[in-house]
């Protein structure tokens, strides 16, 4: 019976022995196994950092060529803005030169149409109309509108409003004024240090400078001030000699 058994039991080591080699078998495989899962977890975490990283110099880099434009604008915007300072004093004294110019120029025209009135010239009317108010500085004249008496150093015209006044002769523009007196008042320098002075003007087309020849429009008759209600519209036509007035009857032109 005993050597019956025998043969069992060397089966039956053969068997552990067996069962033990496929155990430690399947360890070695599966520890390699183990092994090589996670290097290739490692090798995907790795690859999937490196990509990120990758992903975010790309977004970087964007941002920073704007930011490099926009300093180039900028400066390029300054250096534009610095230009155009610097060009405009030149710009400036440029428009004063050519303001000057313009203004000399038309200084030397008007002194080359040099005007030469003298005691033996003659003026044309104003305006068509009736004297209403004679020059008299020798003695007073009553003025209705005033209701008193007093020296009249011009002489009062009547015209219609709107009615056309024109140059008595050729002349300068002097000066334009508004008195209360005589309203809109254009001063023409004939010469000679002789002036006329045309009062009671609305709509003057002329300018301080100008040179007028006899006959232009000198603007139109306008409504009387309120020293001249009472007579009506007219105008208001005064003559001086080295400032002191004279009597434009001596040298209009019968009608």
């Amino acid at each position: 019976m005993n050597q019956k058994q025998r043969p069992r039991r060397k089966n039956r080591g053969a068997t552990v022995a067996a069962v033990l080699c496929f155990v430690a078998a399947i360890a070695l495989v599966g520890t390699y196994t183990f092994k090589d899962y996670r290097n290739t977890q490692k090798e995907q975490l790795l690859a999937q950092t490196e990509e990120i990283r990758n992903r975010e110099k790309k977004e970087d880099t964007p941002k920073a060529e704007e930011t490099t434009t926009d300093l180039i604008i900028n400066k390029s915007e300054t250096e534009n803005a610095q230009n155009v300072q610097a060009e405009e004093p030149e710009a400036e004294a440029q428009e004063s030169t050519d303001t000057s110019s313009t203004d000399n120029s038309q200084a030397t025209a008007a002194k080359s149409k040099s005007v030469s009135f003298d005691s033996s010239s003659k003026l044309l009317w104003p305006v068509n109309g009736n004297i209403l108010l004679n020059f008299s500085m020798d003695k007073t004249v009553y003025f209705s509108t005033l209701d008193q008496y007093k020296y009249n150093p011009a002489l009062i015209i009547s015209g219609a409003e709107g009615d056309q006044v024109i140059s008595a002769t050729a002349g300068t523009v002097k000066s334009i004024d508004k008195t209360a007196q005589t309203g809109t008042t254009v001063n023409v320098d004939i010469g000679n240090g002789y002036e006329l002075f045309y009062g009671q003007l609305k709509e003057v087309p002329v300018n301080v400078g100008d040179y007028v020849e006899a006959k232009t429009v000198l603007g139109y008759v306008s409504q009387p001030t309120k020293y001249y209600s009472v007579e009506g519209s007219n105008v208001y036509f005064e003559m001086r000699k080295d400032g002191q007035p004279v009597n434009p009857m001596e040298y209009l032109v019968e009608e």
